[in-house]
């Protein structure tokens, strides 16, 4: 019997929790497996032992087990992959199946553009700022320009910047000052899934800028709420079930 386990990355907001139960849910509608469940890399619980092993017991004999993470980075390259080594070990019999993160996906870049017309209509003379989450893996940062550049053939009349809340530069905060010192006006497009300490803290500095009159900054709705963002994830269980991708192979192909 087959499962699938579909592992977020875990907040410390209950509120960021309950948004990942409701996108899962609504991908488990598109999925055609009979168990499914959720769990979290760290912070939350249940964990992905306690998921393993619950599955397991209702009979799973292949687990499929999706990392809900948006760019391919040190949690899909090697903190999962350990925990399913730990798993394999407990259940020999048992076959495990990895599949990928949403990685660079035309579908997102789409969310994004929705996103930027969602907050304003008037985009003249607006710089856009993608925010990540950031990464001390190159290939994360290296998939967050190539995000920005799909992105400028959407809006070719504005400047398009990236920068990072942790782990690589440029950083959020002094990047966005910057421009505001400068007299731009910006519009902040955080690429995450779900709201928690670090949407929020982009909210905050936001609010405590000291603007010029006419100057605007304006934050736009992060990702999970789109409907594109099931559609992404619906493939990438469609295609671990298929064994397109195991873990083994994974973080070769996306280093």
């Amino acid at each position: 019997m087959e499962a699938v386990i579909y592992i977020c990355h875990g907040s410390r907001l209950e509120e960021a929790k309950q948004e990942s139960f409701a996108l899962i849910n609504k991908v488990k509608k598109n999925v055609s497996v009979k168990i499914q469940e959720t769990c979290f890399l760290e912070l939350q619980e249940p964990d992905l032992a306690d998921t393993v092993r619950k599955v397991v017991n209702q009979g799973a004999t292949k687990i499929v087990i999706l990392p809900i993470l948006l760019l391919t980075a040190g949690h899909a390259k090697k903190d999962i992959p350990d925990m399913i080594e730990k798993e394999k070990n407990k259940y020999s019999a048992v076959e495990f199946v990895y599949g990928r993160a949403i990685e660079v996906d035309p579908k997102m870049v789409n969310i994004l553009a929705d996103r930027v017309k969602a907050c304003t209509d008037n985009l003249e003379g607006m710089d856009l700022l993608l925010v990540g989450r950031g990464s001390s893996d190159i290939s994360a940062v290296n998939a967050t320009e190539k995000l920005v550049g799909m992105l400028r053939a959407n809006f070719p009349e504005n400047q398009i910047d990236k920068c990072f809340l942790a782990a690589s530069k440029p950083k959020f905060e002094p990047f966005l000052l910057e421009k505001v010192e400068q007299g731009k006006s910006v519009l902040v497009l955080p690429y995450l899934l779900f709201t928690g300490l670090l949407d929020k803290g982009i909210k905050e500095y936001i609010e405590s800028l000291d603007l010029k009159e006419g100057q605007r900054v304006l934050l736009a709705d992060y990702l999970g709420h789109h409907p594109n963002v099931v559609e992404v994830l619906t493939e990438r269980v469609a295609e671990a079930r298929k064994g397109a991708n195991g873990y083994a192979t994974m973080a070769e192909r996306s280093s």
